[in-house]
């Protein structure tokens, strides 16, 4: 019995044949063609994060890798908020206190809320707090409370210790200015909301508080609130460690 020559397929071989041959070209011609660029920026995974892109499960993904980014990569998303939303320094890297070493870090001194201090974080976490508040902070606060948010009390990010204090616990986020500690808010009313008074309080800034933390957890790591436990009584803990961690 004679092979079949290389050179003269059967029909079940040419139609293999070609059937792949048409899958590799439909395949080129996508490829040329690019679709994802009609994909919205929020969806799309090979646009450069903005702080103004919606938040999805790839913009989500997007945030969490920025804490492998190079440090000029995340800098430059904080470099394309306006000025009157955001005013920030980015600083070289340094040790305030010996065993923990702070690199891309940057100082904010205000957003579109005023701070009661300057607060030094993580660039990444700068970049999730910008998101937050600019995409859920502030329009809760309207939608609840009828008033823009001026200013953020917050009880800062640095902190070189391990998990409440505890010898032989892990690291704290706190000890890479990776956690931002919020207890208080101030409308433009006057009106100030802190977590230990309010969020057993009255029934319009109760709900604001538990919503405030609920959207938190869309843009944060880690979120912690006073249902956590009695450390977290006075304020919210928003990191950028773990997977959607929200207590």
């Amino acid at each position: 019995m004679t092979r079949p020559s290389r050179h003269h397929l059967t029909w079940p071989q040419r139609l293999i044949v070609g059937a792949f041959l048409l899958l590799l070209l439909v395949l080129i011609v996508v490829l040329s063609m690019r679709p994802w660029r009609m994909l919205p920026p929020a969806w799309n995974p090979w646009a450069p994060l903005a702080v103004e892109h919606a938040m999805t499960p790839v913009t989500r993904n997007k945030l969490r890798r920025l804490k492998h980014a190079p440090a000029a990569d995340c800098q430059a998303i904080l470099a394309q908020v306006p000025e009157d939303k955001l005013h920030f320094l980015p600083l070289e890297d340094y040790t305030p206190v010996a065993g923990c070493p702070l690199t891309n870090v940057v100082r904010l001194h205000h957003t579109s809320v005023a701070f009661n201090a300057p607060v030094t974080m993580s660039c990444p976490l700068a970049v999730a707090w910008v998101m937050y508040e600019q995409q859920a902070l502030q329009p809760l606060a309207q939608r609840r409370l009828g008033q823009p948010l001026v200013s953020v009390t917050h009880m800062g990010a640095f902190s070189c210790r391990n998990i409440y204090h505890r010898e032989n616990a892990r690291r704290s986020e706190h000890a890479t200015a990776s956690a931002l500690d919020v207890a208080a808010f101030e409308l433009r009313d006057g009106r100030r909301i802190t977590v230990l008074v309010g969020w057993e309080g009255g029934r319009r800034e109760a709900r604001f508080l538990r919503e405030a933390h609920e959207a938190a957890c869309d843009y944060f790591g880690t979120v912690l609130g006073p249902d956590y436990n009695a450390p977290h009584a006075d304020h919210f803990h928003f990191g950028t460690r773990g997977l959607r961690f929200c207590r």
